[in-house]
């Protein structure tokens, strides 16, 4: 199965994502959940980069948090809602909230 899994808090989310299993799995941070794209704890990135998936981020969720493409983990792909649109009727068979 291809999942799509949409993140939009910044501290929950990673125990759950631990658990899904998918052939393809795409995590896509909105809301609050693009500083796990973002922000650095001790030097360290969020633990969410480090599942085995791709990851993007809406920019419009970055911009109106005061933050730019620039400031993107390399790892995470920067979309827009067209791109999200694309991404959930042409990559994934499902998508799921967390």
């Amino acid at each position: 199965m291809k999942l799509g899994v949409f993140v939009s808090d910044y501290r929950t989310g990673a125990d759950v994502l631990d658990r899904l299993t998918a052939e393809k799995l795409g995590i896509i941070l909105v809301g609050n959940g693009v500083y796990n794209a973002t922000v650095k704890e001790n030097g360290k990135s969020s633990s969410v980069l480090e599942k085995p998936a791709t990851f993007y981020v809406l920019v419009e969720d970055l911009e109106s948090r005061g933050f730019s493409a620039a400031n993107v983990d390399s790892r995470v792909k920067v979309v827009n809602y067209g791109d999200l649109v694309d991404l959930i009727f042409n990559d994934y068979e499902k998508t799921i909230w967390i």
